[in-house]
């Protein structure tokens, strides 16, 4: 393979024919992330996709298998299918056994009997599931579109629509853990919280089941921020920075704002969770746990 170009290698992989009694976008995946092995990541498809009947599928193999030896010289075919149908997949399966010139992939019924048999239940053997089941991608979007609309305090009025709030200083991770848990399909709102500035009065509203306080050390607060200054120092003016770092990354007033948000924290009942030396996901999955114990019946949550 090494030894050949792009074009001499696309040229060398045939056109994969995909069937589906759906719209074919499993087999296409299968397929393109198969011919990549071999440098091609674009091949050839031809998608016959939406079939209601055998008949149409024995046709359709059996004028592209002609096709192929008339422009070709070779009547050989490479076919990729996910029937879930069995009155069409299964008389597939019989001719395919007669006709040795069409190399074909069964991508979906090994897979589906493996959880069949694991989990003991029967598939539903309807196509086009993934769509229909897919609602949750939907719910994932939703939940994005909601999150981003509500970060760092935007939209207050808002906050008792959220699945979950967060509350933390500034650099306590609010804003990685809000899109992590909205791409998990939970509408998520972030308020800061700092010494001078009260919170909106929407907070006292939310079910503090659902309130979520972020804490941080001192010491690993102002590790931080001293970096995110470094890193701001180049792009803010002079006098900007200066006022930034007098207050931004100073000991006294990080404790000070770490008090204060404490404070705060235990007259709204919030459950506190601690973020320092911790990835994202890890800190997500403690807020996931109380929340889904506190809130079962919200609990498909998208993996």
């Amino acid at each position: 393979m090494h030894n050949k170009t792009p074009a001499e290698r696309a040229a060398r992989v045939p056109t994969i024919h995909i069937i589906s009694d759906s719209i074919g976008e499993t087999a296409q995946v299968v397929a393109r992330a198969a011919a990549a092995q071999f440098g091609v990541t674009s091949p050839h498809l031809e998608i016959f996709s939406k079939v209601k009947s055998f008949e149409e599928v024995r046709g359709y193999l059996l004028e592209h298998a002609r096709h192929h030896e008339e422009v070709l010289g070779d009547d050989r075919m490479l076919v990729m299918y996910t029937l879930v149908n069995a009155d069409i997949r299964e008389p597939l399966q019989g001719f395919l056994a007669e006709h040795p010139n069409i190399v074909a992939v069964d991508v979906l019924t090994a897979a589906v009997a493996a959880v069949s048999e694991m989990s003991g239940m029967e598939p539903v053997g309807k196509p086009g599931m993934l769509r229909v089941v897919d609602h949750n991608y939907f719910k994932r979007i939703g939940a994005l579109e909601f999150t981003i609309a509500h970060d760092d305090g935007q939209n207050p009025e808002d906050l008792t629509k959220a699945d979950i709030v967060l509350l933390g200083v500034s650099r306590s991770s609010k804003t990685p853990l809000s899109i992590y848990l909205a791409q998990q399909g939970l509408r998520v709102a972030n308020v800061p919280l700092d010494p001078t500035t009260e919170p909106p009065s929407q907070i006292y509203d939310v079910d503090r089941t659902r309130l979520f306080g972020l804490m941080i050390t001192p010491e690993v607060l102002l590790d931080i921020r001293r970096k995110r200054i470094k890193k701001a120092a180049g792009k803010a003016g002079g006098g900007q920075f200066a006022m930034l770092a007098k207050n931004y990354a100073d000991p006294e007033y990080i404790y000070r704002d770490l008090e204060a948000s404490r404070a705060l924290m235990r007259r709204l009942g919030c459950i506190v969770v601690h973020t320092e030396g911790r990835a994202v996901e890890e800190t997500a999955q403690e807020i996931l746990r109380y929340y889904e114990r506190s809130h079962p019946s919200n609990t498909d949550i998208i993996d």
